[in-house]
């Protein structure tokens, strides 16, 4: 059965409430898997639960899992969902590329940097649960586009943020400078 996974911390800034607003519209043959604990505060931890409660095709995960766990739910999910309002870099997007899951994320901060729109994934407003529905529908609906998405994200993951490329961009960088 495919799934559209969320990892990530109970916070505002990363947008879960607007996922969850967004996910009565998700294709019903799908699952939602919320991999979302450490609530910032008690307000938040419990509209997100009485949120979840009212879904029906909601798996969530309260604890958060150790990465080998994560790696898995990533590497089977059909899409990644990040619907961060606040991101600097967005690292779990990475991640998430590098699993080879097609990604639908708010374009803010650092995530248009990562996620190529319209190759590794979707880019959506922030805050916008309707478009956030509708990027998520689109991939559910052609798994072959899910599929490039995820072969492209994880190329573009190992080819532009791997280890091994940032120490030789920071090397570079320290070269420049130096000379």
């Amino acid at each position: 059965q495919p799934y559209v996974v969320f990892v990530g911390r109970i916070t505002h800034q990363k947008g879960l409430e607007h996922l969850l607003e967004a996910a009565p519209s998700l294709d019903p043959r799908a699952q939602l898997v919320l991999c979302a604990g450490a609530p910032d505060t008690p307000e938040i931890g419990a509209r997100v639960r009485a949120r979840i409660g009212e879904l029906e095709c909601a798996i969530w995960i309260e604890e958060m899992l150790p990465k080998p766990e994560v790696i898995q739910l990533l590497t089977h999910a059909t899409v990644f969902v990040c619907p961060s309002i606040y991101e600097p870099m967005g690292i779990v997007n990475l991640e998430a590329m590098a699993c080879e899951t097609a990604v639908v994320a708010s374009r803010v901060g650092g995530i248009p940097e990562v996620v190529a729109d319209g190759e590794t994934g979707f880019l959506v407003e922030p805050g916008d649960a309707d478009e956030l529905a509708r990027r998520v529908n689109e991939l559910l609906a052609d798994p072959a586009l899910a599929a490039r998405f995820g072969k492209a994200g994880r190329e573009r993951a190992v080819e532009l943020f791997s280890w091994r490329k940032i120490a030789e961009r920071t090397a570079g960088l320290y070269g420049r400078l130096v000379s």
